[in-house]
């Protein structure tokens, strides 16, 4: 990636292919890894949502295919563009969207800079119909994935899978070491520690390239 840069709350990256940059929009989570250097040393994927408008052609970047699959069904609804599904993804993890539509938490998605009542109220019926397995299994499951009640560490969590995916870490590497992150959190929880997405997300990373070496030697 050769710059980033933010306009108007909008997060870019600039990616040189053979001597032609393509200006891609991302969102402000993976902006903010790139700009404090946290992720500088790993190769990154992204996905790529090309949206071609009349006089414009605008690249959407997510580091997870479930992002880019998320932002696309969100633009198939009527009156939603894609900012508005961009500010979906910035405020809350695919999961959380799920939980809102299966709760029909209006006020949760009204939140989200852009969506009025009426919208909302659009989006909770269309995503319904549209991720109906999903909230499904999400209600057979229960709080047995994550027993944490906190939504910000939830959010965390749901943000450190994403990177470490987009980092290259095998699903079920990341699958087996969040059961040990959960661990840290309560114990980080008692001690009064920063349980920052920062800390959270190096933490992980040790012991998956401890588990990897390990494996190696």
């Amino acid at each position: 990636m050769e710059e980033i840069w933010q306009t108007n709350q909008k997060f870019f990256v600039l990616i040189n292919c053979q001597g032609l940059g393509y200006e891609i929009q991302v969102l402000d989570s993976l902006f903010l890894k790139l700009k404090t250097n946290q992720i500088s040393n790993k190769k990154i994927t992204l996905w790529i949502k090309h949206i071609k408008n009349e006089d414009s052609d605008l690249l959407f970047g997510f580091t997870s295919k479930e992002q880019k699959n998320f932002f696309i069904e969100i633009l198939s609804i009527r009156g939603v563009g894609a900012q508005i599904g961009m500010g979906i993804l910035n405020k809350l993890s695919i999961s959380e969207v799920i939980n809102a539509i299966k709760t029909q938490n209006k006020q949760l998605i009204c939140s989200i800079p852009g969506i009025g009542q009426k919208m909302s109220d659009r989006l909770i019926l269309e995503l319904k119909s549209k991720f109906k397995n999903e909230i499904q299994t999400s209600e057979e499951k229960g709080k047995d994935q994550f027993k944490i009640k906190d939504p910000e560490i939830n959010k965390i969590l749901d943000d450190i899978q994403l990177t470490l995916q987009s980092l290259n870490y095998k699903n079920r590497e990341i699958k087996n070491i969040l059961p040990i992150i959960i661990k840290e959190i309560d114990l980080l929880k008692k001690n009064e520690h920063n349980l920052s997405f920062e800390n959270l997300l190096k933490l992980a990373m040790n012991y998956l390239d401890k588990d990897s070496s390990n494996i190696s030697s």
